[in-house]
C-alpha cells in the first residue's frame, strides 16, 4: 500500500483508446448472444425489430451526449456517484452507490459470470458444479487483475475488446456474404419455430418486453463516466470517447441483428435458446458452435472486466466522502486504482454467484434483481443535469445541444424504461430495491460517524 493512501488521488494516464476499449467493452458482450431471440419471441416483423435496437442506438446517444456535459463539467472518480452528490445531497449520492455496490455492479458482474461459466462448461466439462466454478474462477481472476493495477487491467482490456468487436463484425458480415446459401437451412435450425412464433404481434406491451433486453444489451455506455479523473484532457477527450463508443456499438449491434434476421428470421430467432450457436451453426455447421464459445467467452471476460474496473470507482468515491467504509476510500498509488474497494466488490459478486448456485436461475435472477435500481438512478442523474445547469457550469464544458429537450428525452426513456422493468419483471426487482433501502439506515450510522462531502 502507498505511505499516505488517504492522501493519493487518481491520475489522468488514460488515452481515448483506453477510455474507447472500456466503453465498447462495458456494452458488447454476452446479451447481444442472448437477448435479439428474447425481442424476437415477442415480435414478428422484422423492421419492427431492427427499429427497436435503431431506437435503443438513439437512446444511448441522447443519454451519453447528457453525461458527456456532466462528465467534463464535474470529472471525479465517482462519476455518476459525484454528479448526484453535487445536485442533490450526500444522502442521495450515498444510497446511489450503496445500491451500485450492493445490487447494480455486483450482479451485473455475477450475471456475465454465469454466462461465461455455460459456455466454458460445453468446452471443458468439469462437473455438475463447472458452470459456477468457472464463473468464480473469472471474478477471483480479473478482480486479481484489477488489484495489480490499472496499466496492467487497461492493457488486458484493449485486448479483450479489440478481439471481440473484430468477431462480432466477422460474424455479422459472414451472414451476409454466405446469406445466398444458408436461409434455408437457418429457417429450419429450430424445430417447432414457426409453432413457437404463432400469436406474436406488434403491441406496446410487447415492445415494452422487448425494449428491456434491447436496452439490457446496450447497457454499460453510462460506466465512461468514471473514467473521467483519470482521462487525460477529459473536456475534449470524453467526447471523443462518448461519440466513438456509440458508432461502434450502433453499428455492430445493428449489423449482427440484420444478419441473424437474414439467416434465421424471426420465428426461428424467438424460438432459440442459443441463438449465436443456432446462427453460427446454419453458417459453418456443428464447428461454428466452438467458435461461437471462444468468442462469448471473450465476451463476457471483456465486460466482467470493465464492470470491476468502474464500479469499484464508485464505491470508492462513496467511502472517501463518507468514511463510513473507511479503507475502502483508499487510491493504492502503486496500482493506481482502489484496490479496496476491488476486494469488497468481488467478495460480494462471489456471494452473488453463490446465490445464483443456489437458485439455478442466475442470469435472469440477476437482470430482474439489477434493471429497475439501474434505471431509477439513471433518470436521477438525467434530472440532475437540469439541477446542476441552473447552478451554472465552468468555462469550457461541453454543453449538450438542444438543451433542454436532449436531457428531457432522456429522462423519459430512463422513466418508461424503470416502469418496463418493475412491469414486466418479477420478484428479483422488488429483492434488488429492498436491498436499495437497506442503504437508508446504513447512510444514518455513516452519517454519526462522519460528515458528508462538501459539495
Amino acid at each position: 500500500m502507498a505511505a499516505e493512501p488517504t492522501r493519493a488521488a487518481p491520475r489522468a494516464a488514460l488515452r481515448v483508446s483506453d477510455g474507447l476499449a472500456l466503453m465498447v467493452g462495458m456494452v458488447v458482450g454476452i446479451g447481444i448472444f442472448k437477448a435479439p431471440s428474447l425481442v424476437a419471441s415477442r415480435l414478428d416483423d422484422p423492421w419492427v425489430i431492427l427499429g427497436l435496437w435503431v431506437a435503443g442506438a438513439l437512446v444511448v446517444l441522447v443519454g451519453a451526449l447528457c453525461y458527456a456535459e456532466l462528465a467534463t463539467a464535474f470529472p471525479d472518480a465517482g462519476g455518476e456517484y459525484h454528479f448526484l452528490t453535487r445536485a442533490f445531497g450526500p444522502a442521495t449520492g450515498f444510497l446511489f452507490a450503496w445500491g451500485r455496490l450492493a445490487v447494480v455492479q455486483t450482479g451485473a458482474i455475477a450475471a456475465v459470470g454465469f454466462v461465461l461459466g455455460d459456455y466454458a462448461q460445453e468446452l471443458l466439462h468439469i462437473g455438475p458444479m463447472g458452470p459456477s466454478l468457472y464463473a468464480g474462477a473469472a471474478v477471483i481472476g480479473l478482480t486479481a487483475l484489477n488489484v495489480r493495477g490499472t496499466p496492467v487491467s487497461a492493457r488486458v482490456q484493449n485486448l479483450l475488446a479489440a478481439a471481440l468487436v473484430a468477431a462480432v463484425l466477422a460474424a455479422a458480415l459472414a451472414g451476409f456474404a454466405l446469406g445466398g446459401g444458408v436461409e434455408a437451412a437457418g429457417a429450419m435450425a429450430l424445430e417447432g419455430a414457426g409453432a413457437a412464433g404463432s400469436g406474436r404481434e406488434t403491441t406496446l406491451a410487447a415492445i415494452g418486453f422487448a425494449m428491456i433486453f434491447v436496452m439490457l444489451t446496450y447497457g454499460g455506455w453510462n460506466e465512461v463516466a468514471y473514467l473521467s479523473a483519470e482521462l487525460g484532457d477529459v473536456r475534449r477527450n470524453m467526447v471523443r470517447v462518448i461519440l466513438l463508443g456509440t458508432l461502434v456499438v450502433t453499428v455492430l449491434y445493428i449489423a449482427i441483428n440484420g444478419a441473424y434476421l437474414r439467416i434465421l428470421g424471426p420465428a426461428a430467432m424467438g424460438a432459440s435458446e442459443a441463438i449465436g450457436a443456432d446462427y453460427m451453426r446454419a453458417l459453418v455447421g456443428s464447428p461454428g458452435a466452438t467458435v461461437l464459445s471462444l468468442v462469448i467467452i471473450a465476451a463476457a471476460l471483456t465486460t466482467m472486466n470493465a464492470t470491476i474496473f468502474t464500479g469499484a470507482r464508485s464505491a470508492y468515491a462513496m467511502a472517501r466522502d463518507s468514511g463510513f467504509f473507511g479503507p475502502v476510500g483508499r487510491w493504492d498509488v502503486r496500482a493506481a486504482g482502489p484496490v479496496n474497494a476491488h476486494l469488497v466488490q468481488g467478495a460480494l459478486a462471489l456471494a452473488l454467484v453463490g446465490l445464483g448456485t443456489a437458485t439455478r436461475q442466475g442470469f435472469s435472477t440477476m437482470v430482474e434483481y439489477t434493471a429497475p435500481v439501474f434505471w431509477f438512478f439513471l433518470l436521477l442523474t438525467g434530472v440532475a443535469l437540469f439541477v446542476l445547469r441552473r447552478g451554472g457550469l465552468p468555462a469550457g464544458t461541453y454543453r449538450v445541444p438542444l438543451y433542454p429537450l436532449t436531457p428531457a428525452l432522456f429522462c423519459a426513456s430512463s422513466a418508461f424504461m424503470l416502469h418496463a422493468s418493475l412491469a414486466y419483471t418479477e420478484v428479483g426487482a422488488l429483492i434488488g430495491v429492498g436491498i436499495v433501502a437497506l442503504g437508508i439506515p446504513v447512510w444514518w450510522l455513516a452519517r454519526r460517524r462522519a460528515p458528508g462531502p462538501a459539495v
